[in-house]
């Protein structure tokens, strides 16, 4: 995926980690160093261009965030909340060759599908062009700070993670952060009139910004969606080792995998505490999953009631045709945890797991 990346993006990730790429990617190092220089040239001519009005002309709405850990129904929300027409998103193409999308993207897509998998190597949900995306990744691509340059060096130290808490960053980086993500925020609004739409976002890794994403846009909305930990777990374990094996430039050694997710997932939940209550009434909800999926559109009504947002009425014909095309979709089965991990998750996040209503498992669990 590093294919989409600025050439400055690209050679930031290679100095910070000493170029240790395992022989069997330096092709792949290659082709990649070739099309992020045509990348940041093609940048320089956006900008010269359409871009020009595009970065300056501010958001009709502030965003509506979807927040929570990774696997617990994100993508399953922003695809519910993007059925309704007053809604806009950021697309794959555009997350994943952000630079000059607004230059390019109408020449160039119509070729690219062979780039594409036909469905995600974690969850096998169908892929696309133009479904919606993390934005997190255009920002990775974009040379902002961000976490997920680990995917590509996963044998080395973590990378950036002060871009979880964007506030604590250097002050040129978080400045430039911040740039770079309105900036794509913007330019995604306006690559796809109507541009008064408010954007929808999807990104785990916002769950730790609200204090810079409320600075940014003090009148945003927040979903924060929460799913069983027992399944969470194997979930994500999975997810990073399928990213990881796919798009690594080493063989990945997943040695640490296990304690990273049990690391991120209490750091994650112990900073949304602390930072939730900075959003105003009107301008938060949450939701489980397992309801999420039980009643969707009860949910969703729900949602919008808590959020302000009006118009669920016209909006639920499309989602409802949404839900009946994902009829029969299966979700992820894993093998049932060892009674030593399902005891590890309940020992180190049962707080999480009773805050929820989850049931306890494992030694000393309800499901001894």
């Amino acid at each position: 995926m590093w294919h989409g990346s600025h050439a400055f993006a690209w050679w930031r990730m290679l100095a910070k980690n000493g170029l240790s790429i395992h022989p069997k990617y330096y092709g792949i190092s290659l082709v990649t160093t070739v099309t992020t220089a045509i990348h940041a040239t093609l940048r320089m001519a956006q900008q010269a261009t359409s871009a020009s009005e595009a970065t300056r002309t501010p958001l009709a709405e502030d965003p509506l965030f979807i927040i929570g850990h990774w696997r617990t129904g994100t993508t399953l929300l922003h695809e519910l909340f993007i059925e309704d027409a007053r809604h806009g998103y950021p697309t794959t193409y555009r997350c994943m060759d952000p630079n000059h999308f607004l230059l390019t993207e109408n020449l160039f897509k119509p070729y690219l599908g062979f780039m594409l998998p036909s469905q995600r190597p974690m969850d096998a949900m169908a892929t696309g062009w133009e479904k919606p995306q993390e934005d997190e990744f255009a920002l990775a691509m974009l040379g902002a700070p961000s976490p997920y340059w680990s995917i590509a060096f996963p044998n080395l130290q973590p990378q950036d993670t002060l871009a979880y808490e964007v506030e604590h960053l250097p002050e040129a980086e978080r400045r430039r952060w911040e740039r770079v993500f309105v900036t794509f925020l913007r330019e995604c609004a306006w690559a796809a009139p109507p541009r008064d739409r408010r954007m929808v976002l999807k990104s785990p890794t916002h769950t730790w910004r609200i204090p810079t994403l409320l600075k940014l846009f003090p009148k945003a909305k927040f979903v924060h969606i929460m799913r069983d930990p027992y399944v969470v777990f194997p979930s994500t374990v999975n997810l990073w080792r399928s990213l990881q094996q796919t798009h690594g430039m080493q063989i990945p050694k997943l040695e640490a995998l296990e304690e990273h997710v049990f690391g991120t997932f209490t750091w994650m939940h112990k900073r949304l505490e602390a930072t939730k209550g900075l959003v105003p009434k009107g301008q938060w909800a949450e939701v489980r999953y397992e309801d999420l999926t039980a009643n969707p559109l009860s949910q969703m009504e729900r949602l919008y009631g808590e959020l302000e947002l009006g118009g669920f009425d016209s909006a639920q014909p499309r989602i409802s045709a949404y839900l009946e095309q994902q009829k029969g979709y299966e979700t992820n089965k894993f093998k049932p945890l060892p009674l030593d991990v399902e005891s590890d998750i309940t020992r180190r996040w049962g707080e999480v797991i009773d805050r929820f209503g989850y049931a306890r498992r494992g030694q000393n669990g309800a499901g001894s």
